[in-house]
């Protein structure tokens, strides 16, 4: 028969795929994660040193607030036109350019001198490192097959929750420094900057745009692989008999609704990242290291409880309901966070990062079930740079409440109720396309974000 005839030339086929894809990963994954690591300490790094710019520059609480907000305006502004020009020149200059300008920036933070030097620097920061995590994805879909590329981003979303871990003792750490006439606090943006700029002449020369430019490849893998990658395009494409587009979908309210509900998750995770070390310095006489330390604990055990999470939803399907409960979780935190002392606040805000987090990654699957595969990498930047937004919120709303009240309590009362609205708005949320399509896997929920094989 034709099929015993053909069997032979299968596994030898897949063998070369299969060789091909780990090569893939062991060369490249490795440098996105460690680049979204210092992508995430460059972002939230100012969080350790509010109370030395109040000292030395005096920029109070409101400053601080609006000055950390401003990242994410010029992130959401420039998320997709920086997309559009990676996929124009090229994944090798454009995540390299995206690396040295952030670097650079960030480096410059050690010599603000006033608020608007803050300013200008942080909305900057936003433009540097905008269109960095589209264009990772964007890369994947350019190198991995479906099944694949959903790993591989999982392995790359690990780099959020290994950078929540290591930014306070090594931000508490650097800040130690002094000498040279730089205080503690520049050295720590000098320091974290500058190892993004070497990292960005790392990424120029081990990068490749296309899987024919990688010579780490030989010419049989180069050709598997993108012979596997167009014809998952080819398979779309027969399903389907309308190509979906960016303007049809921005009038779909089933985007609109995944852009609330993410803006409504990074509103609280924002909140914390960069009011929580304040808390932590009213606990007590605590140094730089304690502080960054004691940072570390939400974020540890919120990725405990990301894995948990990831494995119930995995055995009891219902999306929407897990997406809940992890909010109701942050509500029930942010709000008891207000009814003791600063201690007391500290316990009940890692009680919250269990709901926040976890709703963040359980929060993936239901966008990316719903998407057609065409045309989700461009969404997923749209819903992120939009819910990205809440990063300006939160901190500018903090900032000023503590300004003019001397307490942040309203803020914490207010992502309570947050939380509590989007737990209801979920369950308005479609995990299943308009129409037949062949999808990519979804990104499960885990910190690093397992990938779930059914939708």
């Amino acid at each position: 028969m034709t099929n015993s005839i053909n069997t032979p030339a299968v596994p030898e086929e897949h063998s070369v795929l299969a060789n091909a894809i780990g090569k893939v990963k062991r060369h490249v994954l490795p440098l996105f994660v460690i680049m979204f690591i210092l992508n995430y300490i460059d972002r939230v790094n100012i969080g350790f040193v509010r109370t030395h710019m109040e000292h030395d520059l005096g920029i109070g609480a409101a400053a601080y607030g609006l000055g950390a907000g401003l990242f994410f305006i010029g992130y959401a502004l420039f998320e997709v036109p920086s997309n559009m020009l990676l996929q124009k020149v090229g994944a090798r200059i454009w995540l390299t350019r995206i690396m040295f300008t952030w670097g650079i920036v960030a480096t410059m933070m050690a010599f603000i001198q006033n608020e608007t030097h803050f300013y200008i620097l942080r909305f900057l920061l936003g433009v540097a490192e905008a269109g960095f995590f589209p264009g990772v994805i964007y890369y994947f879909t350019r190198w991995l097959p479906g099944v694949e590329r959903g790993k591989a981003i999982a392995i790359f979303l690990s780099g959020s929750a290994i950078a929540s871990l290591i930014s306070g003792p090594l931000s508490g750490a650097l800040l130690q420094i002094d000498g040279f006439g730089f205080k503690g606090w520049q050295w720590m943006f000098a320091i974290e900057g500058l190892a993004s700029v070497f990292l960005g002449f790392f990424v120029w020369f081990w990068l490749d745009s296309k899987p024919h430019d990688a010579k780490w490849l030989n010419r049989e893998e180069q050709d598997a692989l993108v012979e596997a990658i167009d014809q998952e395009q080819r398979d779309r494409e027969a399903l389907t008999t309308v190509k979906p587009t960016i303007g049809k979908l921005l009038k779909d309210r089933q985007i609109l609704l995944f852009c609330a509900l993410y803006f409504c998750i990074q509103l609280t995770i924002y909140a914390a990242t960069f009011w929580l070390p304040s808390i932590i310095k009213k606990m007590g006489d605590l140094s730089d290291v304690q502080v960054g330390f004691f940072n570390s604990i939400p974020w540890l055990i919120s990725i405990l409880a990301m894995y948990s999470f990831a494995a119930l939803s995995g055995k009891f399907k219902f999306q929407q309901a897990w997406v809940a409960t992890a909010l109701l979780i942050a509500a029930v935190g942010m709000f008891l966070s207000t009814t003791g002392g600063p201690i007391f606040a500290f316990v009940a805000i890692c009680f919250a990062a269990i709901g926040f987090k976890s709703a963040s990654s359980l929060f993936w699957p239901i966008p990316q079930g719903y998407l057609d595969a065409r045309i989700a990498a461009a969404v997923i930047a749209l819903i992120n740079s939009i819910g990205n937004l809440g990063g300006f919120v939160a901190p500018t709303t903090f900032g000023f409440l503590e300004q003019t009240t001397g307490s942040i309590q309203g803020g914490l009362y207010g992502l309570a109720g947050t939380s509590i609205f989007a737990a209801i708005l979920v369950f308005f949320a479609k995990t299943s396309p308009k129409q037949a399509s062949l999808l990519t896997p979804p990104i499960a929920a885990v910190p690093g974000v397992t990938v779930s094989k059914s939708n």
